[in-house]
C-alpha cells in the first residue's frame, strides 16, 4: 500500500494514528493542532494542517487532489458537547465528500458507528442522540453521491491489541472491537475495491480481515 496516497480525515484520532501506522508514507493526516503533527509524523504518516470545520471546499479539494482514497475518520471526541457532533461529524464529513467529488477522487471510506441509521435509543443522553443523529446524516449525504463509498460502522471501540479476527456484515450483533482491528479493515477496504457502495458493521469475531473483507 506504500505507492497509495489516502488522507485521513481527523488524523490525530486513536483510529487514524493506528491507520497511519499500517499505511506508512502513503498516509496524510488532516491535523487541525500544530502539536499533533509530531504524533502523525511518529506513526510514519505525513500532516497537514487543515481544520475541517472552519476550511473551505477548495482548500481541501487541494489537498485531496491526486489521491487515491480518502478516509474519513474525524469525530468531535469525548467531552464536546451536541452542536459539534454536528459540526464535526456530519459537516466535515460532507465537506470532505464535497472535495472529493470537486478532486476527482471516487474511493471513500467513511467510519461510522453502529447505532447510525436508525433513530437514537429513548433515555440515552443529548450528546449520544446528537452523535448518532450526526452519524446518521453523513451517511445518507454520503450514500446519495457518486463516489465509491463504503460505510464502516464499528461497535464499541477497545484499545486492546487487535487480533485480526472480525465479524463484518451489513448487520451484525452488538459488540466491541479493537482499534486496531478497525484499522486493519479500513486498509483491507482500501486495497478492495469490491467494497463500494456498502454499509458494513464490524465487531470482533473468528474471520481474518482480508477473508471477512472479501466476502463482507
Amino acid at each position: 500500500m506504500g505507492d497509495m496516497r489516502i488522507i485521513i480525515a481527523g488524523g490525530h484520532g486513536k483510529i487514524a494514528l493506528r491507520l497511519a501506522a499500517r499505511l506508512g508514507q502513503g498516509a496524510v493526516g488532516l491535523v487541525r493542532d500544530p502539536a499533533h503533527v509530531a504524533d502523525v509524523e511518529a506513526a510514519g504518516g505525513e500532516a497537514v494542517l487543515c481544520d475541517l470545520e472552519k476550511a473551505g471546499v477548495e482548500e481541501v479539494a487541494r489537498i485531496v487532489a491526486g489521491a487515491d482514497a480518502v478516509v474519513f475518520a474525524a469525530g468531535a471526541g469525548p467531552g464536546s458537547g451536541a452542536a459539534r457532533k454536528d459540526t464535526v461529524d456530519r459537516g466535515a464529513s460532507v465537506l470532505l465528500a464535497d472535495a472529493a467529488e470537486r478532486a476527482g477522487v471516487r474511493r471513500f471510506v467513511q467510519i461510522s458507528s453502529m447505532g447510525a441509521g436508525r433513530p437514537p435509543a429513548p433515555g440515552r443522553d443529548e450528546v449520544w442522540a446528537a452523535y448518532i443523529t450526526a452519524k446518521t446524516a453523513a451517511e445518507e449525504d454520503l450514500r446519495a453521491r457518486d463516489l465509491d463509498w463504503t460505510i464502516l460502522r464499528p461497535g464499541r471501540l477497545t484499545d486492546e491489541p487487535g487480533t485480526g479476527l472480525v465479524r463484518l456484515a451489513p448487520s451484525v450483533p452488538p459488540g466491541a472491537v479493537p482499534r486496531d482491528d478497525v484499522a486493519a479493515v479500513v486498509v483491507a477496504l482500501l486495497a478492495h475495491p469490491g467494497g463500494a457502495g456498502r454499509t458494513l458493521e464490524l465487531v470482533s469475531g473468528d474471520t481474518p480481515v482480508a477473508e471477512a473483507v472479501a466476502t463482507g
